[in-house]
């Protein structure tokens, strides 16, 4: 591998996002073989990197997986790529607890050297303090130089320049305000309803970053150091949870996808269940029910369920499809949209939609009810703990679980501080639900269902 680094910034809203995809994109289109990743739990992201990229974005958590799996996790991705990049989260040193879980983390970890992105639209000679608490609070992470982002003009730029000379730290480029390059946001993230980028040479990033960033320069200066453990790629799920024997007869998986209804799936969980067998896709919002004889675990994984419900009430053959197979005693795993879908219904202020009456609750969609649950999440079950994380502003209606159903079994689920959060662990006959998106790269999924 030709280079590999990190990049963040001081603080949510700098610009990482954007030259993260855009340089993605510029050293594709110079032909080099690019793997993403994005540090933290977001699955939005990293849409936007396959889809410049052409090879799938990997979640690095330091909250959600060990050391030791997160540098095989990257070896592993990194295989046969030339240049690694991974998208920061938050500001630099925001992590679940002080700078744990953060972007500093992971950049310690794996050894990657960081591209501090600063929006410099209202600050020139103050930004050589700013530079200089960052660069040095924290002496084990290596810093590949500083990009400044909504420089106003030519004369900003040198002053900027002239603070990275007197710090002695690397300036890779000022970006002049570009309006036109900001990504369309919503209430949970980047708006990907659109077209994705699907060609590198098609976005008017590469261009722009290729005039005004020393990309050369960032190649250089970030030969891959090497992680301490494992010294060479190696199999991925090697420790310390390996996956079973494969169970006989083969174990197959059938997974809800589509564009945005079910599309928030973590690629370590794609992978964790290619492990056991065949691993098959269906679109819920087409009226043609899958045929479920053979199938060992329906897997549904969330997304914004609540913008397409009049095509998944109206696929009522699917809906019966899968209350059938959770009936007979189907392993059903939803999550967060996916729970959401195997409820009763969901209302919005447009109308009440039914859903596929699987768990005995509603949930509401309305502007009125929502409220914004987000954060990382634990569990415990036969000894193995399940981390995660939720990420939503629907509600189960009334605030609570219907509890009173005696084939329900609500187990507690927890926050990175040991706080008890409202939203259990739901179980009824074969099937677990929750508002969690789980991260399976460390453990058996199928131990939940013991």
């Amino acid at each position: 591998m030709k280079a590999a680094f990190l990049i963040a910034a001081p603080h949510s809203g700098s610009g990482k996002t954007t030259i993260a995809r855009g340089l993605m994109a510029l050293f594709h289109s110079k032909g080099y073989i690019v793997q993403p990743f994005k540090c933290g739990p977001d699955y939005i992201d990293t849409k936007f990197h396959e889809a410049v990229c052409g090879r799938p974005s990997v979640n690095l958590d330091s909250y959600f997986a060990s050391p030791i799996h997160l540098q095989r996790l990257f070896l592993h991705y990194t295989e046969g790529a030339d240049i690694a990049i991974a998208e920061g989260m938050m500001g630099l040193f925001d992590g679940f607890d002080r700078d744990r879980g953060s972007s500093a983390e992971i950049a310690r970890l794996l050894s990657l050297p960081v591209l501090l992105v600063v929006d410099a639209a209202s600050a020139a000679y103050s930004m050589a303090a700013l530079l200089q608490g960052f660069t040095h609070f924290r002496p084990d992470v290596r810093f590949l130089g500083v990009v400044f982002n909504k420089v106003g003009s030519p004369r900003h730029a040198q002053m900027l320049r002239q603070v990275c000379e007197d710090l002695r730290l690397p300036c890779l480029g000022c970006l002049p305000k570009n309006p036109e390059l900001e990504t369309p946001s919503r209430y949970l993230g980047l708006d990907f309803s659109g077209s994705l980028p699907l060609a590198p040479c098609s976005s008017p990033l590469a261009p722009f970053l290729e005039e005004h960033l020393e990309w050369e320069t960032m190649l250089r200066l970030s030969p891959l150091s090497p992680c301490s453990l494992p010294p060479a790629p190696c199999p991925l799920h090697l420790a310390p949870c390996p996956l079973p024997p494969a169970p006989e007869p083969p174990f197959r998986t059938l997974v809800a996808r589509n564009a945005e209804s079910f599309s928030f799936i973590y690629r370590e969980t794609l992978d964790r269940l290619a492990a056991l067998g065949p691993v098959c896709f269906f679109d819920p919002e087409t009226d043609v029910a899958p045929s479920f004889g053979e199938v060992s675990l329906l897997y549904l994984p969330g997304g914004y369920p609540e913008r397409h419900l009049p095509s998944l009430s109206a696929a009522a053959s699917v809906r019966r499809a899968v209350r059938d197979y959770a009936e007979r005693g189907g392993r059903v795993l939803a999550e967060c949209g996916g729970m959401m879908y195997l409820t009763q219904s969901i209302a919005t202020d447009e109308g009440c939609y039914p859903m596929c009456g699987v768990l005995p609750c509603r949930i509401s969609a309305r502007k009125a009810d929502r409220h914004l649950s987000l954060g990382y999440r634990h569990f415990c079950h036969r000894g193995a703990e399940y981390r995660g994380h939720e990420f939503h502003y629907t509600q189960v209606e009334g605030g609570d679980w219907d509890a009173q159903d005696s084939s329900v079994r609500l187990d507690a689920v927890f926050d990175a501080k040991g706080l008890r959060v409202p939203n259990p662990i739901v179980r009824r006959w074969n099937v677990i639900a929750s508002y969690t998106h789980l991260y399976w790269g460390e453990q058996d999924p199928l131990r939940l269902f013991e």
